[in-house]
């Protein structure tokens, strides 16, 4: 195993440099120029790094982020907290007042996975004097709390403990093939003229997105929602896109448990948490787990069947949360090493390199991704598989030493690159977290 760089490297002053870049006076953006709002997701990992450098900022991060929760606990995928053309589709498409629950602020109308739960759990782990953590917990504590009522509210129609997604951005994983065939059911018979409106493409080879004909129905979806005026019974009626996935799923899980840990720390009811997270463990068991191919598998509401993929949600995430058996993780573990990632390729492709629809530069279709590196990383670590974490933890830093802060990389070890935005944030951020926690 190669020597690791530690918290006193190079690695460490460029990360801190980038997110103070980013840093836009109480939330961080993703990049400067390709996403120059607030996003849900990033936001929660990008106050853990920041939480390295300063904690008060890491608080203001998640204060920034539940500014934009609506009234029902819908948390938004993006905060549009100030005017900027650079990005499509901006609020002026989403729409969200034509909802009665939306806040002030303008905001995306769909979510993205449950991360601040454990977040603010890894802050507590790593605190040198826990007791700020658990006054901020305490603070935020009740808008935690609504939105995974919502997700269990609005988004678990049958009471399965499974949630799901109506929009594949929901997901964070945009363009993975998991949503092919799902989306493919979407007829545009009124295609938008997408040259003249999509941002991304100014910025990023066109060869590492989505293409056009994907971002007709990613934007079918939104118009739908405020058709229905966000409301989540008609969408449940009317959308062609309802999955129940391992990674929402998973991350939820993981949230709960941290929920569960620092609700008692603060001497708050638990007791809901804990029965939402018997509930979605059980279910993920017992229907999104498949035997044959050692996956955990998305299902597609709308076909009533499965989607057989070879995708890093269906192992990363569940690890992550621990939902597994011992036995089952084992199996996982070498599913991973002998389908998922070749000893050829850097851990851990977003997409099997084995199938025919491995893109590895384009988005979700393969590449590796540090957000679910770091992700991997702790969950082997849960099941005592600590050479793999360490190749994980190895081949993660590696990445960021030698090719940059981007958003994703190239997972083929002979054809080494960074791809999307530069200088991107969370993988500045948990960076930070990686080098603090990984050094003696």
């Amino acid at each position: 195993m190669p020597t690791l760089p530690s918290r006193h490297s190079p690695l460490w002053e460029q990360a801190g440099t980038i997110l103070n870049a980013n840093w836009r006076g109480g939330y961080t953006v993703p990049s400067a120029e390709q996403y120059p709002f607030q996003w849900n997701w990033d936001a929660g990992f990008i106050a853990l790094g920041r939480f390295h450098l300063n904690r008060e900022e890491a608080f203001q991060e998640l204060r920034s982020l539940f500014k934009g929760q609506w009234k029902n606990g819908l948390l938004p995928h993006i905060l549009f907290h100030e005017q900027n053309e650079a990005y499509f589709p901006g609020p002026e498409i989403w729409q969200s007042r034509c909802s009665p629950y939306a806040p002030e602020i303008p905001t995306s109308g769909i979510i993205q996975p449950p991360v601040v739960g454990f977040v603010l759990e890894a802050m507590y782990d790593r605190a040198e004097d826990p007791h700020p953590v658990l006054a901020f917990t305490e603070e935020i504590f009740p808008q935690m709390i609504a939105f995974h009522r919502y997700l269990y509210t609005h988004r678990d129609p049958r009471q399965e403990g499974l949630v799901y997604i109506r929009h594949n951005w929901e997901s964070g994983t945009d363009n993975s093939p998991t949503w092919d065939a799902p989306l493919g059911r979407i007829r545009i018979e009124t295609p938008l003229d997408l040259a003249s409106l999509r941002r991304d493409l100014h910025h990023v080879d066109a060869a590492q997105r989505p293409p056009d004909e994907e971002y007709q129905r990613y934007l079918y979806l939104v118009q739908l929602f405020v058709r229905c005026g966000y409301d989540e019974a008609a969408i449940y009626r009317e959308c062609p896109f309802l999955i129940q996935e391992p990674l929402i799923n998973g991350l939820l899980v993981r949230s709960n448990q941290a929920l569960i840990r620092l609700g008692e720390q603060i001497g708050a009811s638990v007791s809901e948490v804990r029965d939402w997270n018997r509930a979605t463990i059980e279910a993920m068991n017992r229907k999104l787990w498949n035997p044959r191919t050692r996956f955990y598998d998305a299902w597609d509401l709308v076909a009533d069947a499965p989607i057989e993929v070879a995708s890093s949600s269906g192992i990363v995430p569940p690890l992550f949360a621990g939902v597994p058996d011992a036995r089952r993780a084992a199996e996982m573990v070498r599913t991973l090493e002998t389908t998922l990632s070749p000893r050829d390729y850097y851990l851990c492709p977003s997409f099997s390199p084995l199938q025919e629809t491995f893109e590895p530069q384009r988005y979700w279709r393969g590449p590796v991704w540090i957000n679910m590196n770091w992700m991997l990383y702790h969950g082997l670590l849960r099941y005592g598989f600590d050479d793999l974490a360490q190749r994980v933890l190895a081949d993660t830093l590696e990445l960021l030493e030698w090719y940059g802060f981007y958003e994703y990389f190239d997972p083929r070890r002979d054809h080494g690159a960074g791809y999307g935005a530069k200088n991107f944030s969370w993988s500045a951020a948990l960076a930070l977290d990686l080098l603090q926690t990984s050094s003696p």
